[in-house]
């Protein structure tokens, strides 16, 4: 299994350092108020991918810090309450208790 996980590390590697080398070409990126900036594409591209990984990640950080909380308040109601043991009238016979020939008799 380790041997696949390397295998899958390295194809991954390779893939994106096949992708850089096809994408040295200089770009042009035009911000808001006349900014300019200059950068191979491989950069921009991978800029802008990481960029959306990050807000990605706070646009579903506050859901998971509120599951993290309701999981925990039903984790401590849980382990906080107590299990009362079931009146002796529902509690089922011991096996020891059963006459199995007066079952027979019964036809049960």
């Amino acid at each position: 299994m380790r041997a696949i996980t390397w295998l899958f590390r390295a194809a991954v590697f390779f893939v994106l350092f096949a992708f850089a080398l096809n994408n040295q070409h200089e770009v042009t990126v035009h911000w808001f108020f006349g900014l300019v900036s200059q950068g191979p594409m491989v950069f921009v591209v991978l800029t802008g991918f990481v960029l959306g990984c990050v807000v990605g990640v706070l646009a579903m950080t506050p859901r998971w810090w509120q599951q993290r909380r309701r999981a925990q308040a039903l984790a401590s109601e849980a382990s906080s309450a107590v299990v009362a043991p079931p009146p002796a009238a529902t509690r089922p016979a011991p096996l020891a208790d059963i006459d199995l020939n007066a079952a027979r008799r019964d036809g049960i």
